[in-house]
């Protein structure tokens, strides 16, 4: 064979090799990444002739669905409904597939709702000539509890989450103030959804919503004490109200003076001082490992997007800000303070975490995906995310909790027959104008941990973690352990 015959053949055989390879980056290797585009929106479109996959609660209550409409060009399309209107607004979220526009579990599910999940079983169901349908994502959420947690709010802007701690199903999802998702399907009326800087109807405050924990953050704070060596549950410290922390003084709840408080009556009475202190012998580097183990500083593992979702932890200038920074008090941070910002689904994976024995799980809302044939053909199994601290100072975490509510500042959230383990928080937002972050974080029962909460009020006029967040707590618990 001659010189120019093979350096034909050879150059034909690398242009045929980089044919191959280039359509099959789109098409094969970079699949994932380019559904994943925003700026892709050919899936959109094509998916207005698919009936797109319902999306249900936990028990089968129907929370969007797919219902045939004619279009501009008088042809048949589809066109999402959701039947119960505000309630799970944030949780399932909006398709606006003539817009391109996906938010909450539509994103995050949109393949499996779309059909397009399976391209090798939806190619064959073609050549048949069957029509593309989506799957139905079932999810782990409590319509029931989703009404009591809205309504136990009252239209106060705050937000309720509620998560089984052994396998990180999330049973309730709530953010106030809420948004209809049939509303957003008018272009107009989203734009105006998002113009409303004032209530943001739109953010999710369970996953996106950043306030400054107060005393909840004292259970990471005695966590890391504990499971570090450091100090036991018997620990005393200095409790006297107006101690120097970082050059000023800080002082204890009514100024009240305590005398040499362990660590559970630090925890039980929540004895700023006695956590300052704490926290300025922790260190930094401690405070901030244990911080990562329970999943700070990271965006947490929950099936959501990504843009709905951010990291808790010290912040500033919009930015986090590492805890070993200088421009970091981590003994005003060991109280919850400082320019420390956490969501709540964090400080109910906090609760979950010592709840679950000292072990992690990742919260998920999707809990099977079914086929339009009533097959299921995904089952999100339970999975650990982290270890935070070890199952014995889980087991004293959980008693000192339980003092607080028992006798401490949490009696309100307490259930008749049911043993409770909380910890209330009362953020400063505005001390001359007496405006507060009130949260409650809890688990029960006691000695079967079934169900974790975090609750928050955003800025409350002269409230209390104790006498605003704990009673909403209390309800939305009572309902899930009523099952």
């Amino acid at each position: 064979m001659s010189a120019p015959i093979v350096r034909l053949f050879l150059a034909i055989v690398v242009l045929f090799a980089l044919l191959v390879g280039w359509t099959s980056r789109w098409s094969v290797f970079d699949a994932d990444e380019l559904r994943a585009n925003t700026l892709d929106k050919r899936p959109l479109f094509a998916a207005l002739q698919v009936k797109r996959g319902a999306i249900k609660a936990a028990d089968g209550k129907v929370l969007a669905r797919s219902v045939r409409v004619r279009g501009r060009n008088g042809r048949s399309i589809y066109e999402r409904d959701y039947p119960t209107d505000t309630l799970f607004g944030h949780p399932v979220g909006y398709a606006n597939l003539l817009q391109g526009q996906l938010s909450g579990l539509e994103r995050s599910r949109n393949d499996e709702l779309s059909g397009t999940s399976s391209e090798l079983n939806s190619i064959v169901d073609q050549l048949q000539g069957k029509r593309r349908a989506g799957n139905t994502v079932v999810t782990t959420l409590d319509p029931q509890a989703q009404q009591v947690a809205t309504d136990a709010l009252a239209g106060q802007k705050g937000a309720v989450v509620a998560l089984d701690p052994r396998t990180g199903a999330v049973k309730t999802l709530v953010s106030s103030p809420g948004y209809d998702p049939n509303v957003v399907r008018d272009p107009a009326a989203l734009r105006q959804l998002n113009l409303d800087d004032a209530n943001a109807p739109l953010v999710d405050r369970v996953t996106q919503g950043l306030y400054p924990p107060g005393s909840t953050f004292k259970v990471v704070t005695a966590a890391a004490a504990m499971d570090s060596g450091k100090f036991t549950p018997d620990s005393t410290f200095d409790g006297r109200s107006g101690r120097v922390v970082s050059g000023r003084s800080l002082r204890n709840d009514g100024d009240q003076d305590f005398s040499d408080p362990t660590l559970t009556e630090s925890l039980t009475y929540s004895v700023n001082t006695a956590f300052a202190q704490m926290g300025e012998e922790l260190g930094k580097r401690t405070m901030g490992e244990y911080m990562r183990r329970f999943g700070f500083y990271s965006l947490p593992p929950l099936d959501y997007p990504d843009e709905q979702k951010v990291a808790s932890g010290e912040r500033y200038d919009g930015r986090l800000l590492p805890v070993v920074s200088p421009r970091v008090d981590v003994g005003r941070m060991a109280i919850g303070q400082d320019k420390l910002l956490v969501t709540p689904l964090q400080m109910a994976m906090v609760a979950a975490a010592v709840a679950n024995g000292g072990a992690l799980m990742e919260p998920h809302l999707t809990d099977k995906v079914v086929d339009p044939d009533g097959r299921t053909v995904k089952t999100i199994e339970p999975k650990q995310y982290s270890q935070p601290i070890s199952s014995q100072t889980a087991s004293e975490l959980t008693q000192m909790m339980g003092d607080v509510v028992e006798e401490g500042t949490g009696t309100a959230v307490q259930l008749p027959g049911i043993d409770v383990a909380g910890k209330t928080g009362t953020a400063e937002i505005d001390v001359a104008q007496d405006i507060a972050q009130p949260w409650f974080i809890a688990f029960a029962p006691q000695d079967d941990p079934q169900i974790a909460i975090a609750v928050t009020v955003e800025r409350s006029v002269g409230g209390f973690g104790g006498t605003i967040a704990a009673p909403i707590a209390r309800d939305v618990l009572e309902t899930l352990l009523s099952r």
